[in-house]
C-alpha cells in the first residue's frame, strides 16, 4: 500500500515535469512511425516503466506492434507481430478496471498465454507484498478517438520501483495516454493531408499533362477543331480555331472568333447544323470560305458537360471531305443524267414527275371511317393525303385553268442525219438541241432526254394557251440550222402536250404525251402531202 512521506511531493513534481516534457515531444513528431515511437519512450523515460510497446490498430481490425521501448531483445521479438482484434477485446474487458486502464493480474493472466497478442513476459517467484510487480503482470491503457473508435493500446511492463502503479502512476498512464491518443489521431490526420496533398498534386500533373496533351492535339491536329460556347448571350460564338480550320476557311483565327457555324453555313444546310450540335453526333455541310464559295466538310460534335453546371462548350472536328463529297456528287449526277446531253435522264424524269402525284384523284377526297376519331372540338383528324398538294388538270375542279405541262418531243428528221453524216453528227445535234431546249424554258422547270431523240418538258402551272405557246417557242428554239463539222443540218420537232394528275401513274402521264405527239406529228405529215 502506498504510503505519502515528506519527499514525495517533490517526487511527483520531478515525474510531472518529465511527463510534460513527453506530452509535449508528441507534438513534434512528424510522421505516424515517429508518433508511436516518441509515446512508447515516454512511456519508458517519464512514466518510469522498463518496458512499453504501442499497438496499433490497423485498417483490417488487427492490432500491430509499431513501436517497441526499453529493451532491444523485446524490440526485435515483438516488432511488427499482429494480434487479432477478437484477442484484444478479450484481453481489454476482462482483469481490473482502473478507470480507463485494464490490469489484468498474474494469477488471472495464465488463460491468456496461448492466445495471439505479441507479449514478452517472463515467469517469477509470488509476490513477496501485496503489491509488488509480477512478472506475470499485464497493464493496458487503451488509446480512443474524440469520437470512441479505439486508434491503438499501449502496453507497459516492469515498473522500476517493482510495484504496482498506484493512485498517482494510474493517473499518470492513463492521462499520457489520452494526449497519446491526440497525437495519434493529429499524425493520422496529418498523415491523410499529406497523402491528399501528393494526390492533389498528382492529378495537377496529369490535368496539366491532359491540357497539354489537348492543345497539342488540337492546334497540331491535320483536320479543322473549334470550340464553340453553349448557352448563354454568345451560345455557339467559335471561342478557339485552329490552323487546319483557319486554312480551311481562308479566314484568320481573329475573325473567326467573331462567328458561329451558323453564320458561315449554307443556307440550304442551318437545319442540319442546328441538329448536329443540339445533339452531338456527324453531319455533312457546307461552311462558306472568304471568297464567298463554299466548302463540303464532316462535322462531328462532342458537347463537353460538367456533372454540376451541365453543358459548358461544343468541340466540333472539321473534316474537309470537298473531294469525295465532289466525287459523290458527280458519281449522283452520271447516275440521273444523261451522259451526252447532260439533261436529267428517263430515271430522273419519272422520280420528278413520281414525287409531284399521288395515286389518289385530286377531285376525290376519301371516305371517313367509322373508326375516325374526332377531338373534343368537333374537329376530324386529317385525311390521308391532306399534306399533300394535290396536282389536277386546268379542265379539273380545283385547277383554276392551270396544271403541270408535260411536253413529249420527238425530233424530226434526226434519222438521216445519223443516216448521212455518222453517229458523231447525230450527237453534236442532239447536245445543241439540249441546250436549246434548256434555254428556252424557265429555271424551275424540267428537261429530261429519254433516249435517242426523245425529250420531256416538265412545266408547272401553266394553262392550255400557255402550254401551247411553250411547244410553239421551243419548235422555233430547235428549227434554226445547226452547223456540224463545217456543214448545216436542220431537225424539226413535233410536240405532245398531255397534263399531270393525281389518280394518274407516271407511265400514263408519259404514254399520254407520247400519243398527243404522234397525232400531232401525223397530222402534220398530212398537213405536209396535201400541200404538196
Amino acid at each position: 500500500m502506498e504510503t505519502e512521506t515528506e519527499t514525495e511531493p517533490y517526487v511527483r513534481l520531478a515525474s510531472l515535469r518529465e511527463l510534460h516534457q513527453a506530452v509535449a515531444r508528441l507534438s513534434t513528431a512528424r510522421s505516424m512511425a515517429a508518433t508511436l515511437q516518441t509515446i512508447a519512450d515516454g512511456a519508458v523515460e517519464a512514466l518510469e516503466f522498463e518496458l512499453a510497446a504501442v499497438n496499433l490498430v490497423c485498417p483490417d481490425g488487427d492490432l500491430l506492434v509499431a513501436a517497441v521501448a526499453g529493451s532491444a531483445e523485446a524490440e526485435a521479438s515483438l516488432a511488427g507481430r499482429r494480434g487479432s482484434r477478437t484477442s484484444w477485446e478479450r484481453r481489454l474487458a476482462m482483469g481490473e478496471h482502473w478507470d480507463r486502464l485494464r490490469f489484468i493480474p498474474y494469477t488471472e493472466g495464465w488463460v491468456l498465454d496461448h492466445d495471439d497478442v505479441p507479449q514478452w513476459h517472463a515467469t517469477g517467484p509470488a509476490p513477496r507484498y501485496p503489491d509488488e510487480w509480477h512478472p506475470m503482470d499485464r497493464l493496458y491503457a487503451p488509446m480512443h478517438a474524440s469520437d470512441g473508435e479505439l486508434l491503438a493500446v499501449l502496453a507497459v511492463d516492469k515498473p522500476r520501483n517493482g510495484r504496482r502503479p498506484g493512485a498517482w502512476g494510474r493517473e499518470a498512464l492513463q492521462l499520457y495516454a489520452s494526449q497519446a491518443a491526440i497525437a495519434i489521431s493529429n499524425a493520422r490526420l496529418r498523415g491523410n493531408m499529406q497523402r491528399a496533398l501528393v494526390r492533389l498534386e498528382r492529378e495537377q500533373q496529369a490535368l496539366k499533362a491532359s491540357e497539354e496533351s489537348f492543345r497539342q492535339a488540337f492546334e497540331y491536329a491535320p483536320s479543322g477543331m473549334a470550340i464553340a460556347e453553349v448557352g448563354g448571350e454568345y451560345n455557339g460564338r467559335l471561342t478557339r480555331t485552329n490552323d487546319a480550320l483557319c486554312r480551311l476557311l481562308d479566314r484568320p483565327a481573329a475573325v473567326l472568333r467573331r462567328y458561329s457555324f451558323t453564320d458561315l453555313v449554307h443556307p440550304e444546310d442551318t437545319l442540319v447544323l442546328l441538329r448536329t450540335s443540339a445533339e452531338g453526333g456527324r453531319a455533312e455541310l457546307r461552311l462558306a470560305r472568304r471568297d464567298g464559295s463554299y466548302v463540303w466538310v464532316s462535322v462531328r460534335n462532342s458537347v463537353v458537360a460538367d456533372a454540376a453546371d451541365g453543358p459548358q462548350y461544343l468541340l466540333t472536328h472539321v473534316e474537309d471531305i470537298e473531294e469525295r463529297k465532289r466525287h459523290e456528287l458527280a458519281l449522283a449526277h452520271r447516275a440521273s443524267h444523261d451522259s451526252l446531253t447532260g439533261l436529267p435522264n428517263s430515271a430522273e424524269l419519272r422520280t420528278r414527275l413520281g414525287s409531284r402525284i399521288c395515286d389518289r384523284p385530286g377531285t376525290e377526297r376519301p371516305a371517313r371511317r367509322a373508326t375516325d376519331v374526332f377531338d373534343g372540338f368537333g374537329t376530324p383528324p386529317p385525311l390521308p393525303y391532306d399534306h399533300h398538294e394535290h396536282v389536277r388538270s386546268p379542265e379539273d375542279p380545283g385547277g383554276e385553268g392551270k396544271g403541270l405541262a408535260v411536253l413529249f418531243c420527238d425530233l424530226d428528221g434526226f434519222k438521216s442525219i445519223n443516216d448521212r453524216f455518222g453517229h458523231s453528227c447525230g450527237d453534236t445535234v442532239l447536245q445543241e438541241v439540249a441546250q436549246r431546249l434548256a434555254r428556252a424554258v424557265r429555271d424551275n422547270d424540267t428537261v429530261a432526254r429519254l433516249g435517242g431523240d426523245e425529250f420531256v418538258v416538265l412545266a408547272d402551272g401553266l394553262g392550255e394557251t400557255e402550254a401551247a405557246d411553250l411547244a410553239v417557242r421551243l419548235r422555233n428554239a430547235i428549227i434554226p440550222p445547226i452547223r456540224v463539222e463545217g456543214r448545216a443540218v436542220r431537225v424539226g420537232a413535233s410536240f405532245g402536250i398531255g397534263w399531270a394528275a393525281c389518280g394518274m401513274t407516271t407511265e400514263g402521264v408519259l404514254e399520254s404525251a407520247d400519243q398527243r405527239m404522234y397525232l400531232e406529228k401525223r397530222s402534220r405529215s398530212q398537213g405536209r402531202r396535201r400541200a404538196s
